[in-house]
């Protein structure tokens, strides 16, 4: 696998080097550069593509949560900082991790092992056909799923639980990305905790959308025009 580039921005001099010594420790990981100044971390980030930064909030002239709001291209992000009152706002933002200091090195390792997780199920997600299959990592094992063989897909906050005929996934990754990848391969949402490959759908009324092998699942009242048009 290839390395996953950081950028780390964070105005007090002790937290860079203290990521610097932790990303030193990991494998497959490359920090780039270090920015005190988010202004010169904008304006890199602009011109760079980056897998992963890993975010201060609390900074002069412009906060963390500003900062990546400003990106044209968001990285996957991590934030790093003393204050827990962003959180809900950092994951309206799909953050990957929202870590508060002072944060040891395993807590640090689980974060950046949870980016390279999703980087790699966005990356096989992006190269599938529509005869294709995608590779992920859930439960710490590495699976192989064809697109064909998923039932539905239910979101769990930041995280989907992906449903095959012999068994269920839980993998890092939130509903509106995989509405988004894979609605030109027959996925349909139909709840806004549902997305069905619409082959598996036998018939639907009011309140339920029902699958060719029996199952039940609910459909949301703001689904059911799209629903309909994408079955006709």
């Amino acid at each position: 696998m290839a390395n996953l580039t950081i950028v780390n921005v964070d105005d007090e001099y002790p937290a860079l080097q203290l990521v610097k010594q932790y990303c030193d420790q990991l494998e497959e990981v490359e920090l780039l550069v270090s920015f005190q100044n988010p202004e010169e971390a904008l304006s890199f980030l602009k011109e760079n593509k980056v897998d992963l930064v890993v975010f201060d909030i609390n900074m002069p002239r412009m906060n963390g949560v500003e900062l990546l709001q400003k990106l044209p291209e968001r990285p996957l992000c991590i934030f790093l900082t003393l204050e827990s009152k962003y959180a809900v706002k950092a994951f309206e933002l799909d953050v990957v991790h929202y870590l508060v200091k002072p944060v040891d090195f395993e807590t640090f390792r689980k974060a950046v092992n949870k980016a390279k997780d999703f980087l790699q199920f966005k990356n096989s997600a992006n190269n599938a056909r529509q005869e294709d299959y995608i590779m992920f990592k859930s439960n710490y094992v590495m699976n192989k799923v064809f697109l064909k063989d998923i039932l539905w897909i239910q979101g769990f906050g930041e995280y989907i639980v992906l449903m095959t005929p012999l068994k269920k996934y839980m993998i890092l990754d939130r509903m509106s990305n995989f509405e988004e990848k894979f609605q030109n391969f027959g996925f349909i949402r139909i709840h806004k905790s549902y997305i069905v490959l619409s082959d598996r759908i036998n018939s639907y009324d009011s309140n339920n959308v029902y699958l060719k092998n029996g199952e039940q699942l609910p459909l949301g009242r703001t689904y059911k025009k799209n629903l309909k048009e994408h079955l006709s």
